[in-house]
């Protein structure tokens, strides 16, 4: 065939990588050795609360979900925030048990003030928040609010990165995986615009994560 573009160029490179691949220069190269220096701190929740404020975002320590909710309840006086949105019915019942008002209409989430959701997983070496379309609140809730506010329990905290992929594997095994699997890390934020630093063009200005110091027992994967 005639090499007439450079399209049938590039896939006739690709053609031939196929058909004799080279072996791999650094054969016995060790693949399974962590490459990143350890935290400090040899408890994930306070490398997680270092990594995350290093990145933009608050962490709250809670006992229980008791103390959740006070420190909730105080942060929302605080900031005199009314619309308090939420869509987890899981997280819908530990509110309304302990007095905190939230609205679950999705007619009225172009008014909320703040977002509240539960995730994934967090990431302790990123300070990162891992979170997927499979949680009750959708896309739109991790994305939308000017003020995101996560709730975590311990046994959704996890080191690295590969740590939490393997746990995401292990809670889907019987069932599909999300189909949007994204991890946040602090408020939104670009520089594109004449390369001065934005917080919230693309998402929340804020995010909080208040950090249950107790296994979960209430949040499992949704059909």
């Amino acid at each position: 065939m005639e090499e007439s573009t450079s399209r049938e160029k590039v896939l006739k490179a690709v053609r031939d990588a196929l058909v004799n691949p080279m072996d791999p220069p650094y054969s016995n190269e060790e693949r399974t050795d962590d490459i990143y220096v350890s935290p400090e701190s040899e408890y994930n929740e306070i490398a997680f609360a270092e990594a995350l404020a290093r990145v933009n975002g608050d962490f709250v320590y809670c006992s229980d979900e008791d103390e959740f909710a006070a420190h909730l309840r105080s942060f929302l006086e605080s900031r005199k925030i009314d619309s308090l949105h939420c869509y987890e019915p899981d997280l819908q019942n530990i509110l309304n048990d302990n007095g905190i008002f939230c609205i679950n209409s999705r007619e009225d989430f172009k008014e909320c003030e703040a977002g509240i959701t539960t995730c994934e997983f967090l990431i302790a070496r990123l300070g990162s928040i891992m979170v997927s379309s499979m949680q009750p609140c959708g896309r739109k809730g991790f994305i939308f609010p000017s003020v995101h506010i996560v709730v975590a329990w311990r046994n959704q905290l996890v080191f690295d990165l590969k740590d939490a992929f393997s746990a995401m594997k292990r809670k889907y095994a019987e069932k599909s995986m999300p189909s949007m699997v994204s991890v946040v890390t602090g408020p939104s934020r670009t520089a594109d615009i004449e390369k001065t630093l934005v917080m919230g063009a693309h998402g929340p200005e804020e995010l909080l994560v208040f950090f249950i110091d107790q296994d979960e027992s209430v949040q499992e994967a949704d059909e």
